[in-house]
């Protein structure tokens, strides 16, 4: 029996990854190292989201197949197991777009216009024309990802709860309107993680629209000439200024890989001006390399084997595709539109 048909499916999990490219140390920290956590405790459902790509890439689609798997080999090389998770790829499961046009008759219109980041997402990509209805209704396709598969819980930020209580709102509504006081759709909560603002090389928010970013299965070499060509204190002109930790990028990945000794080494050092800003970046990057090596070494088996990545894919999409089958067909009997 293997480990993920022994949990209980009262304790699903689903949980996807928008597909942007490959990943970066930003993506792994703040949501794929809770997902490693998360497989052994729950019924894990975990897909790449393809379609939500499109919403605004949509001119420029070519690309995203073989973005969707390479996305997934940076989650297997980074220890996700497809022994414990379903892993899939959004697209191969097209219950998850019927159900979201039938969810999208009883939503209304208010309900999407009302999202947070529709108005703050379309401020920040001015350059992209995204007056389309996918963008408008891209979570209510999140809705639908997440009430195919039944989920009891979501991982979130807070600052993606707005966004399942959308979910949580349709799922009321439908059960309201459908259910004769079942819950055909249960409402899930939310599993709050814990916020990761994982800084980039810049200082801001590690992202790829920063041009900031350091990739999963970068290699040493160029790890180590991004790190040294971090900004640092500007305060810090000579090697014999003395600088404020708190002040500096640099810092910021210190808290996240140094250990306390390392820490009260950079600290003292940087106040005092006893050690130089390469030598304050020499431990980070060897603990950042150190991180990565296990990472690196199964991505090439994975790329050097991409019909084990496709197996995987195939399988996972295979039992994704069961349950949501079953879902469906109850929503559609409710509905009183099934044949």
């Amino acid at each position: 029996m293997t480990v993920a048909s022994s949990k209980h499916e009262n304790q699903r999990i689903v949980s996807g990854m928008r597909v942007t490219g490959r990943m970066h140390l930003g993506n792994y920290h703040g949501a794929l190292k809770n997902w490693l956590q998360l497989q052994h405790k729950y019924d894990c459902y975990f897909f790449a989201a393809d379609w939500h790509a499109l919403t605004t890439n949509y001119e420029n689609p070519k690309g995203i197949v073989a973005q969707s798997r390479l996305l997934i080999q940076d989650w297997l090389a980074a220890g996700l197991d497809p022994k414990a998770a379903k892993i899939f790829i959004q697209s191969g499961v097209p219950e998850h777009a019927e159900l979201h046009l039938l969810l999208s008759m009883i939503t209304p219109l208010s309900w999407l216009e009302r999202v947070p980041t529709y108005k703050d997402q379309q401020d920040k990509l001015k350059e992209k024309d995204l007056s389309t209805y996918g963008f408008l209704g891209y979570p209510l396709l999140q809705t639908a990802d997440i009430l195919i598969y039944k989920a009891k819980f979501v991982p979130v930020g807070e600052d993606q709860v707005s966004h399942l209580e959308l979910t949580r709102e349709v799922a009321r509504r439908f059960n309201h309107l459908y259910g004769d006081n079942t819950a055909i759709l249960p409402e899930p909560a939310a599993l709050l993680t814990k916020e990761s603002k994982f800084p980039g090389l810049d200082g801001q928010k590690m992202s790829k629209s920063y041009n900031n970013t350091i990739a999963l299965t970068e290699d040493p070499e160029s790890v180590a000439a991004k790190i040294k060509r971090m900004p640092t204190d500007p305060a810090r002109v000579r090697r014999s200024d003395p600088g404020e930790p708190e002040k500096c990028p640099v810092w910021s990945l210190h808290k996240i890989y140094s250990s306390a000794e390392v820490k009260e080494w950079v600290v003292k050092g940087c106040r005092s001006a006893g050690i130089g800003c390469l030598e304050c970046k020499a431990p980070l990057i060897a603990s950042i390399i150190a991180e990565q090596k296990p990472i690196i070494e199964r991505s090439k088996y994975f790329a050097a084997n991409p019909q084990i990545v496709q197996a995987i894919i195939a399988e996972g999409t295979e039992q994704a595709r069961d349950c949501a089958k079953q879902t469906l067909q109850q929503v559609r009997i409710a509905m009183g539109i099934a044949e």
